[in-house]
């Protein structure tokens, strides 16, 4: 089955399960409708433009690229939310975003500029991202759970008609879909989970901070590779991930002691 129409069903699944579960939310949508209407666009071209691209391209180079997300975060929640970033700030940025190029950097793929259609869709899926994230902390006015359900929804309305051009057939669809309908229905679960734990962490982050916590993605999924797959690690694996570690923990620290100093 095209990983679109995979998409766009396991999207359908964690949009109607959401529209059931959380449809006390409904009445948000008019308050919020710009905001939610953002949320919603931006999480929709992030993940299909990361689908798309990951299946078309070389995946190492489309991770790295997605994940130059932090640099956008920094102009992003100056310009949307007017978060001033501080010399210190700066440097735990750029101390993740090093660990993060460490850990993905493979001498023989180049420098991570975009050389091609697919390779520019990872670079824009990390850009909305990072643009997804300052506007679910700008949304103030709209609960995690409005902005769960408008971002899945967001993303299956953007994978419909990418499913269409890239397997037109639709009514084949649901014969493709039959023999994994279990699957689909569990990782629409999951989105849905997930994407309520993700809106409410953004909610109470401050945006930069949020950019630097996500990258420890990266560890866990190196960690989980050496571990449950076999598969070999590297010294840059360690010691990228040991610079992403460090600056989440630098964060945290420095957010600690400014919360002390405002109790004082």
């Amino acid at each position: 089955m095209p990983s679109p129409v995979s998409t766009v069903f396991a999207y359908l699944v964690a949009t109607t399960l959401g529209g059931i579960v959380l449809r006390h939310t409904w009445r948000e949508f008019p308050a919020n409708a710009r905001w939610l209407f953002v949320i919603g666009l931006t999480a929709g071209i992030t993940n299909v433009s990361y689908l798309v691209a990951i299946v078309q391209a070389e995946v190492l180079r489309i991770v790295l690229l997605f994940y130059l997300a932090p640099l956008w975060t920094v102009p992003l929640s100056r310009f949307v939310l007017h978060e001033r970033l501080t010399i210190s700030g700066y440097a735990v940025m750029l101390l993740a975003l090093a660990g993060a190029v460490v850990m993905l950097w493979r001498p023989e793929l180049g420098l991570p500029a975009p050389r091609n259609i697919y390779e520019w869709l990872g670079l824009m899926a990390g850009f909305t991202f990072a643009a997804c994230n300052v506007f679910v902390k700008a949304a103030t006015k709209a609960s995690p759970e409005a902005k769960s359900l408008a971002g899945s929804i967001g993303v299956f309305l953007v994978a419909l008609p990418v499913a269409v051009f890239f397997s037109p057939a639709i009514g084949a669809w649901p014969a493709l879909a039959s023999p994994h309908a279990l699957l689909l229905v569990a990782i629409g679960i999951t989105l849905f989970s997930t994407s309520v734990a993700l809106q409410y962490g953004l909610s109470h982050l401050e945006a930069n901070r949020a950019a630097v916590i996500m990258l420890f993605e990266l560890v866990v999924a190196a960690v989980a590779a050496h571990y449950l797959a076999g598969e070999a690690s590297r010294l840059q694996d360690w010691l990228g991930g040991a610079m992403i570690i460090a600056a989440g923990l630098i964060s945290t620290m420095a957010e600690s002691r400014m919360k002390k100093n405002k109790r004082t």
